[in-house]
């Protein structure tokens, strides 16, 4: 079953891409890994989560708001590589949260993003994490992830601006 499939099966819609909120490039790819910007928990270019969790936001707001940013993030490599499938593995997720003071649940929020990478990508979702609380993070947003993913193709792609100036860039070795 394909990763489209599947996430038709668990009944989810991958969303478009959203594009970067300043002025970086969504992806930079070397070699076979790309490192992705940060993915909000954007919906149709509104933050659905916004606060500190344990404070403004509850965990299991926090843990929707995770899933949000897991599901931007898969739009965001479908986007770069056409295809989910030409995803080999998640390699890292770093995953941050608003966190309200006193308040220590980040890892069980950053598993909202973990459980859904598991469900969808099965094997593929494997990866090594970090969980770090924040006082403020950029737009208010609940939790922000950045993701370092392999890809099946590591053909050399050009370093040169693409037509689409969110395009990932490979960066010589």
């Amino acid at each position: 079953m394909s990763v489209e499939e599947k996430l038709k099966a668990l009944g989810l819609v991958l969303p478009a891409a959203p594009p970067p909120a300043a002025n970086y490039k969504r992806c930079v790819r070397v070699g076979n890994l790309a490192f992705f910007s940060g993915q909000l928990p954007w919906v149709d270019g509104e933050m659905r989560y916004a606060g500190h969790v344990g404070s403004d936001l509850t965990d299991e707001e926090g843990y929707e708001a995770a899933k949000l940013c897991a599901l931007n993030a898969l739009a965001q490599i479908k986007a770069e590589f056409g295809s989910l499938d030409r995803l080999e593995t998640i390699v890292r997720v770093e995953g941050h949260v608003n966190s309200a003071p006193g308040w220590t649940g980040h890892p069980q929020v950053l598993n909202g993003a973990s459980d859904l990478f598991a469900q969808v990508l099965g094997d593929r979702a494997g990866h090594a994490r970090t969980a770090l609380g924040h006082n403020e993070l950029p737009l208010n947003a609940a939790v922000e992830l950045v993701l370092i993913v392999a890809v099946r193709d590591s053909r050399a792609r050009t370093a040169q601006p693409t037509s689409n100036p969110d395009s990932c860039r490979t960066r010589p070795r």
